[in-house]
């Protein structure tokens, strides 16, 4: 197994992307290359850049989950426009940011872990 996916912070950050791309298919098409990957984009770069982090050294992953921290800050105001335009209904948008709180959280002890 990889080192990312024994990380509590790793499995959740897998699981909140596939929570974005759970909540975005009925998506209206003309919203393809607009806002839906525009709010599946960031999500998938947080497990990736915890993966890549984690096969370097505790400086240098330090660096990568800033990065992912900054990934998943990305998601900010999408999921709010999204619902705004009703593309969301309010259940999903809260579950969203449930997950992405958590996220931080994780992110944020995981950094402190590595000693930055």
């Amino acid at each position: 197994m990889f080192k990312f996916a024994k990380l509590a912070v790793g499995q959740k950050s897998l699981n909140f992307a596939a929570l974005i791309h759970a909540e975005t298919p009925h998506f209206p098409p003309e919203e393809r290359f607009g806002l839906t990957n525009r709010i599946r984009r960031a999500p998938a770069a947080v497990p990736s850049k915890i993966a890549e982090g984690s096969a370097r050294s505790d400086a240098d992953f330090s660096r990568f989950v800033g990065s992912a921290s900054v990934s998943r800050s990305e998601v900010g105001a999408r999921p709010f426009i999204a619902r705004r335009q009703k593309f969301l209904w309010a259940a999903s948008l809260a579950r969203i940011y449930t997950a992405a709180d958590e996220i931080d959280r994780r992110l944020r002890g995981l950094r402190a872990s590595l000693g930055d």
